[in-house]
């Protein structure tokens, strides 16, 4: 880095990245020509960028890649969260290659030009990420110039007078206007976007809508619901004439405080009817302001796609999808309210339950890159299946049968074993699929044939 007062810009340099204090780091632009001020936050997902840009949760922010191949699948219309990308730009390590994948619609270059968002490539990444952990999230200006002409001082001062997120409330800019039948399902390769079981059947579940993920809701209707989706400023009466069964309050940007100012009055009036909530992200956080707890401000948050998070009532460690700069205060939660996650990574407060309410929250939000981790889904169907019992007398309680053993006749279920494994270790063997393994797969193969097990049984060693 170098001093807005004495550093003269490098040959050859048509990007930069210009802090609050006067520092810069040049690089090389792509994507719109122009600059946008807002907050350098950090990334450590390696896939997903399109679906990340496109995240409302990011309004406001610049986002420094810390994978370094970014743009080399390219852009298409499925891979989105929302109608335009919400995060002012993107720094990364290399630049942008021609994209190579089957799907490619356009380069990822042209898309970022297409939606006026900048870019900068040739930039240490991960020095960045270095600083942001030891300095916090800092202001900056990303600029973009292809013959390399930039006022230094001029955007050092325009980041300087940025106020930064904390008291913005930026759900306001980025929720639906409307509210609307969420009709998508989820995604399949050559299939897109099914259209989702909408019927009076399922329970209603009304979403809040405060920058979510598109995705959010598809994983919804997958858990079983019918999902009504209003707009943030939805007053009480509003969500209570869809007459929901339960109610979920999505992920979004900004201070949680500032945009509490006008959620969390319906938020408590929810709560004292007792209809069941579920928050995540920036939901999760305005649950916990709406029953007297407080929010605060990270030193460089959680964002990412690798994020450990314990389970309190078990021990049990999740692998979560996170983007969030504000956290709950777990020293202010009433008596009445308990944490049931904490963050492996520094300890921060993930979930909530109230103990007397139908009422639960969490930072896990569903991510749709290719993973397998916790998601929105486990607890959505929690929620749903809250919902319905709202509606439906509790069945009786189903007979467990022995392992391995099935109950009744009919048809073997899917998800019923074909046979018991010879051991107990070969059994998580074949689970975890590691090639080499005797109970795995074959070395060498492509790995999806798996070896053929012995069954245990009479005269059988």
């Amino acid at each position: 880095m170098a001093d807005a007062k004495t550093l003269t810009v490098p040959k050859g340099a048509t990007g930069v990245l210009v802090f609050a204090d006067g520092s810069a780091v040049f690089g090389r632009g792509f994507g719109a020509v122009g600059d946008a001020v807002g907050e350098l936050c950090f990334n450590t997902s390696i896939t997903g960028y399109q679906e990340i840009m496109t995240d409302p949760s990011y309004a406001g922010q610049i986002i420094n890649f810390t994978f370094p191949h970014i743009g080399n699948v390219g852009t298409n219309d499925e891979d989105v969260e929302a109608d335009n990308p919400y995060a002012l730009g993107c720094v990364v390590r290399q630049d942008v290659t021609e994209p190579s994948n089957f799907r490619n619609v356009a380069p990822f270059d042209e898309w970022m030009k297409a939606h006026g968002r900048v870019g900068l490539s040739g930039v240490d990444t991960r020095a960045l990420t270095r600083m942001i952990r030891e300095k916090g999230a800092p202001n900056v200006v990303i600029a973009h110039d292809p013959h390399g002409a930039f006022d230094i001082a001029a955007l050092a001062a325009k980041a300087a007078r940025w106020p930064g997120l904390e008291g913005m409330d930026l759900a306001i800019e980025v929720t639906g206007k409307e509210s609307r039948l969420w009709k998508d399902g989820v995604w399949r390769l050559g299939f897109g976007y099914g259209a989702g079981e909408a019927t009076d059947e399922r329970p209603h579940v009304v979403a809040i809508d405060y920058g979510a993920k598109n995705n959010i809701f598809r994983n919804l209707v997958k858990a079983g619901a019918r999902v009504t989706v209003l707009p943030a400023t939805a007053t009480y009466d509003q969500v209570m004439a869809q007459k929901p069964d339960g109610v979920f309050l999505s992920n979004g940007p900004g201070d949680p405080a500032a945009t509490g100012a006008y959620a969390v009055p319906v938020i408590a009036a929810l709560l004292a009817d007792d209809i069941p909530v579920f928050g995540i992200c920036l939901g999760h956080q305005l649950l916990a302001l709406a029953v007297g707890a407080k929010t605060i401000k990270m030193h460089q948050g959680h964002r990412g796609a690798n994020h450990p998070v314990k389970r309190l009532s078990d021990g049990l460690v999740e692998i979560t999808s996170m983007n969030h700069g504000f956290a709950v205060d777990a020293d202010t939660l009433p008596a009445n309210v308990k944490p049931t996650h904490v963050s492996l990574f520094d300890g921060s407060n993930c979930g909530i339950e109230l103990a007397d309410k139908p009422f639960r929250s969490s930072t896990t939000p569903k991510p749709r890159r290719g993973r397998r981790t916790a998601s929105t889904c486990s607890n959505g169907s929690s929620m749903a299946s809250r919902a319905r019992l709202r509606r439906e007398p509790e069945p009786a309680p189903r007979r467990r049968s022995a392992p391995g053993c099935r109950v009744g006749g009919g048809p073997r279920s899917p998800r019923q074993p074909r046979r018991q494994w010879r051991r107990g270790e070969d059994r998580a063997a074949g689970r975890r699929q590691l090639p080499g393994q005797r109970t795995g797969f074959r070395s060498g193969a492509d790995h999806r044939e798996p070896v053929r097990l012995r069954r245990t049984g009479p005269g059988r060693g």
